[in-house]
């Protein structure tokens, strides 16, 4: 989405927020990396549903606007992680209480199944 931006034709804060974190999948790849770097596999396999294709697509937009580091290592075979950047962090903050709106008026309280992947420490 870099390439997308609009600067200056932001309503406000929110819109501009959206704009890094809209579609689908960001707002699980971002929680799926709070515990830790994941190769590319490990995250497809964290998120039941996604395609490679929306997957690569998403990683390489969050990687243009800072949010996510991609790491390559000069092995054989090659290894590339994925982690948050500084700038991904605060804004997996940032959606922590979200995230507890979510789990209080969504669900009910209950968790979701798959909450070790999704849940950020200190339970947001």
């Amino acid at each position: 989405m870099a390439t997308g931006r609009r600067p200056g034709a932001y309503v406000c804060g929110i819109d501009a927020a959206m704009d890094v974190i809209g579609g689908k999948w960001k707002v699980l790849i971002l929680w799926a990396l709070n515990e830790r770097p994941c190769r590319f596999g490990e995250l497809r396999r964290n998120l039941p549903g996604i395609t490679e294709k929306v997957l690569a697509s998403h990683l390489r937009e969050l990687e243009a606007d800072g949010i996510v580091h991609r790491e390559e290592y000069d092995e054989v075979p090659p290894r590339v992680e994925y982690s948050l950047t500084a700038l991904g962090v605060s804004l997996n903050a940032a959606l922590a209480p979200l995230g507890a709106w979510g789990r209080e008026h969504v669900l009910g309280g209950a968790e979701p199944a798959r909450s070790t992947v999704l849940q950020v420490p200190g339970g947001a």
